[in-house]
């Protein structure tokens, strides 16, 4: 039995899938639906059980699980609630931290790229204590993430009980199918699609920063289906742990992605370029890129989707069909 945390979520609900996929019924969720449809993203899974976040340590009580993928969180950059964000992001992943010690369990979580900041120091995962007290998150969010990756590295490097695998991801930008509840925080592409195919243009942002076209901002955009991968092969990888970016280690622009859009849908590309907020012009990342030699040197040998492809299969596959869900 495999219990994925955030398992109705972007990215959580996505590993249900794939483990379904995979042949995997005795999967459980745990997660918040609320009232906004939420639970369409599972709606074609078979799960094992679903268990609230409230109930969750009474329901781990006596329990023996193959793994646990924690990708449940906070993950909005904007959040402000200090308090809610370190009980969900910090403290609670310090307890599942220790019921899989505890219980010899297998435990694969979701860090963030958010923990490099504004990246002027490059993003390099290497996984010492020292240069993680470097980084410099720019965003609550982030800085809950960093706190839980600091906590779990001190703790292996002073020689502490651990689980017999434990593995942070720093996900970059990951965009597919699934993230439509995610507000503002989905991906450009999955925000403008409609209104492109509509008619209407797609407004990117102009640059406020020397050398930097406008619409080429840059950023790791990494497709869903290459996240999966990675946490599948940890699962069959047992002997891997550490802390290790997910991103393509090729930065590409939003201009770059939206053609690519347009490409799929058979149309001529129709951007335009709109001041950026003022409140978020100070703290605007111009450029993120993954460095993936530590998951290529723990063994990781698979390819990553190339952007246009992954566009492609995303808006063909799943923006421009009736039934949009995985």
């Amino acid at each position: 039995m495999l219990l994925v945390t955030g398992g109705a979520g972007f990215i959580g609900s996505n590993v249900v899938a794939s483990l379904n996929e995979a042949g995997r019924s005795d999967v459980v969720v745990n997660d918040f639906l609320g009232t906004e449809g939420k639970w369409k993203n599972l709606g074609k899974r078979q799960l094992a059980d679903f268990v609230p976040p409230a109930d969750l340590f009474r329901w781990l009580d006596g329990r023996k699980l193959d793994g646990v993928i924690h990708l449940g969180a906070i993950s909005d950059t904007t959040a402000t609630d200090g308090d809610l964000v370190m009980d969900t992001n910090f403290r609670l992943s310090l307890n599942l931290l220790d019921w899989c010690t505890s219980n010899r369990t297998p435990f694969i979580y979701a860090s963030s790229a958010a923990t490099y900041g504004d990246g002027n120091d490059g993003f390099d995962d290497d996984n010492s204590p020292s240069a993680l007290r470097r980084l410099r998150p720019m965003n609550l969010y982030g800085w809950s993430k960093h706190l839980f990756d600091l906590a779990v590295v001190d703790r292996a490097k002073r020689g502490e009980r651990m689980p017999p695998q434990w593995a942070g991801l720093k996900f970059f930008n990951v965009f597919g199918p699934n993230e439509y509840h995610k507000g503002a925080m989905a991906s450009v592409l999955s925000k403008v699609f409609d209104s492109a195919k509509s008619g209407e243009p797609v407004w990117l942002f102009k640059s406020h920063k020397d050398g930097v076209a406008d619409g080429d901002q840059r950023r790791d955009f990494i497709y869903v289906d290459d996240v999966l991968a990675v946490i599948r092969w940890l699962l069959d990888t047992p002997s891997v742990s550490g802390i290790f970016n997910v991103g393509t280690g090729k930065a590409q622009s939003f201009r770059e992605m939206i053609e690519a859009m347009f490409k799929a849908m058979g149309r001529k590309p129709n951007i335009q370029y709109a001041d950026m907020p003022v409140e978020i012009c100070g703290a605007y990342q111009y450029f993120t890129e993954s460095k993936v030699e530590n998951l290529r040197a723990a063994g990781y040998n698979a390819g990553f989707t190339p952007l246009e492809t992954a566009v492609e299969q995303y808006v063909t596959g799943f923006l421009d069909r009736p039934d949009r869900y995985r």
